[in-house]
C-alpha cells in the first residue's frame, strides 16, 4: 500500500496546468467513435478511468490511438456501427465510462458484459438500467444492480420521454447515447440542469439536439440516427482537478497560484460560486472558448474564508468538488452546511461518510445526516494528525492531502493509487509548487 504523509507548508506558489477534463474526455472519445471519419482530440486525460473507456471502445470495434504529438485519433464507426466485444469490458474504477457505454451498447443488437474493480462493483447501476429497459434493452446484474453486468442490446429501441427523479449527468448521457441509434425523438427531463458536455459534443458533431427549460425542468430532446461527422476537439483542464491546487492556495498563508486553461462551463462553476461567497480571492483571466467549451485561467491567493450554506440546487454544478470544499470549510471561520448531497453516497465511496470520518480524525467538528453535512470551522489551522483511509476514492485522497498542507500535525493518507484515475502526477505537480508530500511504501 502506498502511504503518503502530507506536512504543513510555509509557501505555495507558481503556475500550473491540470489534466484534461475527465467528463469531456470520456464523452469526446465515445462521440468521436460514433462519428464518421477521424476525430482528433487534444488534451485528453490519460488517467486510468479514461484509458478504460478507450480500451472498451477498441473492443467494440473503434480505432483509438495516441499520436506522436500527444493528441489522440479516434476513427469512428458511425452511429449504430459498433461490433460485439469478443471479451468482457473491464472498466476498472470508471463509473462514468461504464454508465455512458451501457447507453451506447444498449442500442446495438448484441450483448455486452461489463466488469470493474471492487469499488466500481459496489456502485449501483439501477438508475441507468431502468430508462434503458423502458427503451427495450435487457440486463442481467448481480443483486443490488451492480457489476458484473450484461447489457442485452437491440437496434430497434423505443424512443422515450424520461423524467429523471434525481439530476444526473451520467444517467442523462446514457439515455442520449442510446437515443443516437433509436428512431424518433428521445427526450430527457432533468429537475435541475447538470453538466451538458454530452449535449455540447453531440451538437458539435452534427446531431439535432434541442434544449429548453419549462415548468418541469431542463428538457433535452435528441433526434435519433443522425450522421455524426468527425471533428477536432480541444479538452480544457478539469475544473474538478483544478479544485485541489485552488483550495490549497486559499488555505496556505502567502500562497499565489495561477491555474491555466481550466474549463469554465457554466454548469460546472458551483465551486467557484461557493468559494466566492466564502470570501475567496479568485480571479478569472484569459476567458475564451475552445471549439466546444469556455476556458480561462484561475488566479488564486490566500485569504480568510467564512462558513456558508450551500443549497441543494447547487449540487449538480459541483457534485465532484464537495470533498475539497469540505477542506476549505474546515479552515474557514464558522459553520458551513452542505444541503441535498445524498448523491455523494453513490460515488467511488460514500463520500459523505468519508468526509465526516476524515475531518473528525483531524479534530474538526462535523455532523452528518443522510442528505447533509455540517462542518464547524474555527478560522485557524485544524489539529490534523489523522491517518485517513482513501476508501479507494481519488478525490478523498487528494482532498485530505491538501488539508495536511494547513494542519498543525501531518496527515497520513493510506492509499494514493486511486489518484491516477483522474490526476496523474498529482504529487509531483503539487510538490513542485511547495507542498511536502512524502511517500512511504508499506507491505
Amino acid at each position: 500500500m502506498n502511504f503518503v504523509t502530507s506536512n504543513r507548508v510555509e509557501t505555495f506558489s507558481g503556475k500550473l496546468t491540470v489534466p484534461g477534463d475527465k467528463s469531456i474526455s470520456h464523452r469526446a472519445m465515445i462521440v468521436g467513435a460514433s462519428a464518421v471519419g477521424e476525430s482528433t482530440i487534444n488534451g485528453l486525460l490519460e488517467g486510468q478511468d479514461v484509458m478504460a473507456t478507450a480500451n472498451a471502445l477498441r473492443f467494440l470495434g473503434a480505432d483509438v490511438a495516441k499520436n506522436n504529438d500527444g493528441s489522440w485519433s479516434v476513427y469512428g464507426r458511425g452511429v449504430g456501427g459498433f461490433l460485439e466485444s469478443p471479451a468482457v469490458l473491464d472498466m476498472g474504477n470508471s463509473g462514468t465510462g461504464t454508465r455512458l457505454l451501457m447507453g451506447l451498447v444498449a442500442a446495438h443488437p448484441f450483448s455486452t458484459i461489463f466488469s470493474g474493480d471492487a469499488s466500481l462493483s459496489a456502485r449501483p447501476m439501477g438508475r441507468v438500467m431502468g430508462p434503458l429497459q423502458r427503451m427495450g434493452a435487457g440486463f442481467n446484474a448481480r443483486d443490488g444492480e451492480t457489476l458484473p453486468l450484461t447489457v442485452h442490446g437491440s437496434d430497434i429501441l423505443r424512443p422515450v420521454t424520461e423524467e429523471l427523479a434525481v439530476a444526473s449527468a451520467q444517467v442523462k448521457s446514457a439515455i442520449l447515447l442510446a437515443g443516437l441509434n433509436t428512431r424518433g425523438q428521445t427526450t430527457v427531463i432533468e429537475p435541475l440542469p447538470t453538466r451538458n458536455h454530452t449535449e455540447n459534443l453531440l451538437a458539435a458533431f452534427g446531431a439535432e439536439i434541442k434544449i429548453e427549460a419549462n415548468e418541469q425542468g431542463n428538457v433535452i430532446t435528441l433526434t435519433g440516427q443522425p450522421e455524426l461527422l468527425a471533428q477536432q476537439v480541444s479538452i480544457p483542464g478539469d475544473i474538478s482537478s483544478a479544485a485541489f491546487p485552488l483550495v490549497a492556495g486559499l488555505i496556505t498563508p502567502g500562497a499565489r497560484i495561477v491555474i491555466e486553461n481550466v474549463g469554465l462551463n457554466p454548469l460546472r462553476r458551483g465551486l467557484l460560486d461557493t468559494l466566492a461567497e466564502m470570501g475567496a480571492h479568485i480571479e478569472i483571466e484569459n476567458n475564451h472558448t475552445d471549439e466546444v467549451e469556455p476556458v480561462g485561467d484561475l488566479s488564486v491567493a490566500f485569504g480568510t474564508l467564512q462558513g456558508v450554506r450551500v443549497p441543494a440546487k447547487r449540487a449538480p454544478s459541483m457534485i465532484d468538488e464537495y470533498p475539497i470544499l469540505a477542506v476549505a470549510a474546515a479552515c474557514a471561520e464558522g459553520q458551513t452546511i452542505f444541503e441535498g448531497v445524498s448523491e455523494l453516497r453513490q460515488k467511488e465511496s460514500d463520500r459523505l461518510c468519508a468526509i465526516s470520518e476524515g475531518l473528525a480524525a483531524c479534530g474538526v467538528e462535523v455532523r452528518e445526516t443522510e442528505d447533509s453535512i455540517v462542518i464547524i470551522g474555527q478560522g485557524k489551522a485544524p489539529r490534523g494528525g489523522g491517518c485517513i483511509s482513501s476508501k479507494l476514492d481519488h478525490r478523498i485522497a487528494m482532498a485530505f492531502l491538501v488539508l495536511g498542507m494547513a494542519t498543525i500535525n501531518p496527515i497520513v493518507m493510506d492509499d494514493i493509487a486511486p489518484i491516477d484515475t483522474s490526476f496523474p502526477g498529482f504529487l509531483e505537480t503539487m510538490n513542485g509548487l511547495g507542498c511536502d508530500f512524502r511517500k512511504e511504501v508499506s507491505s
